[in-house]
């Protein structure tokens, strides 16, 4: 399916949200039809694989049996069904029993069956708890189907869900039913519903023009960015990763260069967006054991395998991206202080986490890893305990590059954020500074980057280019000098230089007009006599 399609499918599944959502607040639809969506995408992929394991023996219904064909043969074959799923637990990694396929789920709205709204909660319970090997628990807890959102009562609520997945059935129809087309559909209304959400989308989704540039800036060389992209990375971290965009951008980065990804591990706070996070990997392809979702609270370090105290044990990542939630207010305590991530900078102060947030994922990067974290203008510049942060970093030459993204383009807020990259394995003594700021398409909402303001970020930082008015290595004596505040405006100027004047010149130029003027005011004066009119 072309990328066009693949659009135009998520602009039917939009349509179809708008038309059907009434007066339900955008966020609380949205969980709806993500949910509705993942289930055919989980159906459709185990429909066929069973299909292949079963090959002749898997049944046709007949014309006048609404069963599915899984409910067939499970039916003629009760003794084998144990081994059966015990294979597709073997092949695809989860199990879905005939009668919550969403094939199974369409018919019955198709015929406003009275069963949906039951039969619909008993096969979401049973993906959580029983359909995969690693148990999927409050995937779907936010998913409240009695909820008189839908209907007050019981009987309103059935058909409204009917309703929605009629249309939703109808929709996707014509559409090819691949991870890549869904993977892609499901990205899209993300974005729309975050568009939507204003502010609250800023917890998560990263828009994903941003979410590229972090992706390329990290899948290059760590040493050497301008030898190309890494051919794998082991594992890959984002400690605030929403609905799981950003993490899966990287991974399709590297696997569209020939790369390889042994691993993805992705740690949300919030417990809806935790949801569609875990919905979202599988929607894209990537079986259980490929990525690790965590619930819990990044500052606090709630995650156990990242708590290891063991330094030859400690879990070390190759690439970690970030999109943090911008100057959080934290309540840091005396245990905190002593936490290993923080100890030997300090804490970040209690009106922004924003250095918490760093300092977090920079304690977990390998040696030859590359940091792409996207935070707000002042942790460039402010001063106190931020000031002394960065001027730690700044001096164990940890901080790569500084990047000045234009305002507007998040839907959570208007302010223009920055990109700073970090390293362990830093040569250079410097610090590239772009100043992208002046460089994007103008929206009436929300302003956006093209594909070449992309590619000149991407190429500025891989080949270290220096460009007048918009990037520059910055030595760390001139840091020094400027009390190691990074305020991208000291480093490179977007203002066009002002036009030298030479006074001399000018003035030589000012006296032959003068001299001219006085010649032709005699010339004008001679013909005014001999006409015997007054001169001037």
């Amino acid at each position: 399916m072309t990328k066009n399609e693949q659009q135009q499918l998520g602009k039917t599944l939009w349509n179809i949200a708008d038309q059907l959502r009434g007066a339900m607040n955008a966020d609380d639809f949205r969980d709806y039809m993500l949910s509705f969506l993942f289930l055919r995408y989980l159906s459709t992929n185990y429909e066929e694989s069973a299909k292949k394991e079963l090959g002749s023996d898997y049944p046709k219904p007949a014309e006048n049996d609404n069963r599915t064909a899984l409910g067939v043969w499970y039916a003629a074959n009760e003794q084998d069904v144990a081994d059966f799923e015990q294979q597709m637990r073997r092949k695809v990694h989860y199990v879905i029993k005939p009668q919550h396929l969403w094939s199974n789920i369409t018919e019955m709205a198709r015929t406003q069956d009275g069963e949906l709204l039951v039969t619909l909660e008993a096969g979401f319970r049973y993906i959580e708890d029983e359909s995969f090997a690693s148990t999927f628990q409050g995937l779907f807890s936010e998913i409240n189907l009695n909820s008189e959102k839908l209907g007050k009562t019981p009987v309103d609520r059935n058909k409204k869900l009917c309703t929605i997945i009629q249309k939703i059935a109808e929709g996707i129809a014509d559409f090819s039913t691949d991870t890549d087309t869904l993977g892609d559909a499901y990205e899209y209304l993300l974005g729309q519903f975050a568009a939507g959400s204003g502010k609250k989308a800023g917890e998560f989704y990263t828009p994903q023009q941003i979410s590229t540039i972090l992706s390329e800036i990290v899948i290059l060389d760590c040493q050497d960015p301008s030898t190309g992209n890494k051919s794998k990375l082991d594992k890959i971290l984002d400690f605030a990763c929403g609905s799981g965009s950003l993490l899966l951008n990287v991974r399709k980065r590297i696997k569209d260069n020939g790369g390889s990804v042994s691993k993805i591990y992705g740690q949300e706070k919030n417990i809806t967006t935790y949801n569609l996070a875990r919905m979202n990997m599988l929607l894209h392809g990537m079986k259980d054991t490929e990525f690790e979702i965590f619930h819990g609270d990044t500052l606090l370090n709630q995650w156990d395998i990242l708590n290891e105290m063991n330094p030859a044990k400690k879990m070390e990542f190759d690439a970690v991206v970030a999109n943090p939630p911008f100057s959080l207010r934290w309540e840091p305590n005396d245990t905190i202080a002593e936490d290993f991530r923080f100890k030997s900078y300090g804490l970040a102060p209690k009106s922004a986490a924003d250095f918490a947030f760093l300092l977090h994922g920079f304690h977990f990067l390998g040696n030859d890893g590359t940091m792409a974290i996207i935070l707000p203008h002042g942790v460039l510049f402010r001063g106190g305990a931020e000031e002394r942060i960065r001027t730690k970093l700044l001096k164990d030459n940890n901080i790569d590059t500084v990047i000045g993204l234009p305002a507007n383009l998040f839907y959570s807020t208007g302010i223009p954020v920055c990109i700073l990259v970090l390293k362990k394995c830093k040569r250079q003594e410097d610090v590239l500074v772009i100043n992208a700021s002046e460089h994007f398409v103008k929206g009436k909402r929300q302003n956006s980057l093209n594909e070449k303001h992309i590619k000149n970020i991407v190429e500025t930082y891989q080949y270290r280019k220096e460009i007048n008015r918009y990037s520059r290595k910055v030595l760390m004596e001139e840091i020094k000098e400027n009390g190691y505040n990074l305020n991208i405006s000291r480093y490179v100027n977007t203002a066009a230089e002002e036009v030298k004047v030479d006074l001399n010149e000018v003035h030589a130029r000012l006296t032959a007009t003068n001299d001219r003027i006085k010649k032709n005011t005699d010339e004008h004066n001679e013909f005014l006599k001999e006409l015997g009119l007054k001169t001037i």
